[in-house]
């Protein structure tokens, strides 16, 4: 059967900005992970900045990042070696010159967040402590805390933040769509306050940093926030998103059957934490000379292999071998969610399992942080910038984050003149249709989906399940989105719905097995596969 797709909205709600409450600013961000934090205080010098964040500050993958930000801080340790091993990890397609403009950037920018309050881990002699993970040819994956990094980076940001006099932050205000123009200029955002109900931010410069979209997967180290919100009204305004279909699954969750997923680090295995599956044996080897420290997409795969062969549910972190005391010290975080399961590492085995954890495609930027829209610059996860190509090298993400949330800030506020402020505040009037089609349940639909991605748009994939999914995701598209929601459930369920269907139209296109794309029908990489990178734009702005 197949599913005619339903005619694509440009906003999902009535729009009506003579009638909408409004606010004004020089420089709007969108988010208040690590990208948007930094670039809100970075513009924050010298512009009013407005900030919103769909849920409490503190509420972003940022937050619950574990293992750390890499960088070049020890003496036998170059920024061509951490170069090396991002373009390795990458598999073929990473932007080189991007590449090295964000590993150059590594020591300076770890040295802000130290002056801004950051309190990283510490040798004896006050040197940054660091540690090895998968894919890295040398120890400089910086922590603090032990595994809380992203918890203490994105804490001190925002005790800094909250304390800026040219800072306006707004917590709980969904972002429903991005408002443009006739020219395709970004003015700013139509979006919905908790207590206030609809408003219209206007700004002449906008910085999209709204994470990744995890949460589209019943497998997920993300919290429940990461609906692909950004990368969704980013398509509808006509931005080009770029390789989607590269989701990244980290190997090692917690699975503990009904509970939710904990990110078990990649540091633990840099530190010598082994694999073992049902029957107490070491795999990785038979997969990866490397063992545990090989890539993820690689043990991710591996793991599932392994399971397969022994039909079993999940692997085994194996971390008994570790001296007395130094897991407690070195991973507290883990530790307790450990106990709180009745789990003591240094006894028991941990069980876990792959999850969807990082999403590598995005809205396309350049290295500037501009996307395709003047007045529009995105950073952090809902970028696509090209640094990781087709796999990310473990902790670069955060680094990313403060290399273009610092770049976007400054320029989205070299675009807040006087002739870019007199675009705003424009008379805009949009009126959806409405739907005579019955109604389904967005949660039940929410809850079949990321079964279906999991199943179908996951660490394997092949033609036939991912056809499938695409006519199964427009089937639900044809009930979902013509309707006109007036909560984030329904407008997070329909950005779902636009964002599984382009990962899925994305990876039926890549005709082979690259980084974390892999086709069990295409197995092999093809370095003849065209085109490199996979780009989408709504039909009618081609």
């Amino acid at each position: 059967m197949s599913v005619k797709q339903p005619e694509l909205r440009r906003y999902l709600v009535d729009v009506d900005t003579v009638s909408t409450q409004q606010i004004f600013t020089d420089v709007l961000v969108i988010g208040a992970g690590i990208a948007g934090l930094f670039s809100a205080l970075e513009a924050a010098k010298t512009s009013n900045v407005t900030l919103i964040s769909k849920d409490k500050l503190e509420m972003s993958n940022t937050w619950y990042a574990q293992g750390g930000i890499a960088s070049v801080l020890n003496r036998d340790d170059t920024i061509e070696k951490h170069v090396n091993d991002t373009i390795k990890t990458g598999c073929g397609l990473c932007n080189k010159k991007i590449v090295e403009l964000v590993i150059s950037k590594g020591p300076e920018l770890i040295g802000e967040l130290l002056a801004l309050g950051t309190q990283f881990d510490l040798e004896d002699d006050g040197s940054v402590s660091t540690t090895l993970e998968a894919g890295h040819s040398k120890s400089r994956v910086a922590h603090a805390h032990g595994d809380s990094t992203g918890k203490w980076i994105a804490g001190a940001l925002i005790d800094r933040l909250k304390e800026h006099p040219n800072i306006n932050y707004i917590e709980n205000f969904f972002a429903i769509d991005l408002i443009t123009n006739s020219e395709q200029r970004c003015l700013g955002v139509i979006g919905n306050h908790e207590k206030f109900g609809r408003e219209i931010i206007w700004a002449p410069s906008t910085i999209l940093a709204t994470g990744g979209a995890g949460i589209l997967y019943r497998e997920t180290t993300n919290p429940n926030i990461a609906t692909g919100d950004g990368m969704a009204m980013a398509y509808r305004a006509g931005a080009v998103l770029r390789d989607m279909e590269f989701m990244q699954f980290h190997p090692t969750t917690l699975y503990i059957a009904g509970a939710s997923r904990v990110l078990m680090t990649e540091a633990l295995r840099g530190e010598g934490a082994t694999l073992l599956d049902s029957n107490g044996y070491r795999f990785m080897f038979d997969y990866n000379s490397a063992g545990e420290l090989a890539p993820r997409d690689i043990v991710s795969r591996s793991i599932l292999e392994q399971m397969r062969k022994t039909d079993s549910t999940h692997v085994y972190l194996d971390v008994r071998h570790f001296e007395d005391g130094h897991f407690q010290k070195r991973f507290p975080f883990i530790g307790e969610i450990c106990k709180s399961f009745d789990i003591d590492p240094q006894k028991d085995l941990i069980p876990v399992r792959p999850s969807a954890h990082y999403m590598i495609g995005g809205v396309k930027t350049d290295e500037n942080a501009k996307t395709n829209l003047a007045g529009l610059w995105a950073c952090g996860e809902v970028a696509s910038t090209g640094l990781h190509g087709a796999n990310r090298l473990a902790s670069n993400s955060l680094l990313e984050g403060l290399v273009f949330g610092k770049i976007a800030a400054d320029a989205a506020v070299k675009n807040s003149n006087a002739k870019a402020k007199s675009l705003v505040n424009r008379k805009i009037f949009y009126n959806v249709k409405r739907s005579s089609r019955s109604r389904l349940d967005t949660e039940d639909v929410r809850n079949s989906l990321r079964a279906l991605m999991w199943r179908n748009v996951g660490i394997t994939r092949a033609q036939e399940s991912l056809s499938e999914c695409s006519e199964i995701i427009l089937f639900w598209q044809r009930y979902v989105m013509d309707k006109i929601f007036d909560s984030p459930d329904g407008w997070e369920c329909q950005n779902m719905l636009a964002i599984a269907l382009l990962m899925a139209e994305a990876a039926q296109q890549r005709l082979e097995s690259r980084g974390v794309h892999h086709r069990d029908d295409y197995p092999n990489l093809d370095e003849a596969c065209l085109p490199k990178h996979i780009e989408q734009l709504r039909p009618d702005c081609v």
